[in-house]
């Protein structure tokens, strides 16, 4: 039997982000929980995946990375040595845009972000070419796992 392991969801701002639905809460689950799972993370392991929008992650990305414009995911490794392993932000409003214009669901979408921002709290990273091509070749076998295959980026 497969670990369970812990994932909450949050929605911030509470102004302006509208809380995902239940079905969109059950997806994100269990992307954390395939992506935890296949990576064979402690049973205890916890995440904490919060639902955005674009001008919320806009300013995490400037504050944080420097770069001054929204993106889809980021992820906040948790700094005490505990069973959190950290956050996942991700704006819906990306993620939407990106689902229309690859013609996948945003429901797909959100999964995969779901598990790019996971692998990146267990330590994957993709600086290099070579780092792009084994995350994107991990992430899409968690997805198939999920019944999810959307096409692989370019790699440049």
């Amino acid at each position: 039997m497969a670990p369970t392991y812990r994932i909450s969801t949050r929605t911030h701002p509470l102004r302006i982000a509208r809380a995902p639905t239940p079905a969109t809460r059950a997806k994100i689950t269990a992307a954390a929980q395939a992506t935890l799972y296949h990576q064979s993370a402690a049973k205890d392991t916890s995440i904490c995946v919060v639902y955005s929008v674009d001008s919320y992650l806009q300013q995490l990305n400037s504050q944080f990375a420097g770069v001054n414009a929204p993106t889809d995911v980021l992820s906040f490794p948790a700094d005490e040595d505990d069973d959190h392993l950290g956050d996942i932000i991700i704006s819906a409003q990306s993620a939407a845009r990106s689902a229309q214009r690859a013609a996948h669901g945003i429901l797909d979408e959100i999964q995969m972000l779901t598990v790019h921002g996971t692998l990146h709290l267990l330590g994957h990273d993709h600086s290099t070419l070579e780092e792009r091509m084994r995350m994107w070749h991990t992430e899409s076998a968690i997805l198939a796992n999920l019944g999810i295959s959307i096409s692989a980026p370019k790699f440049s």
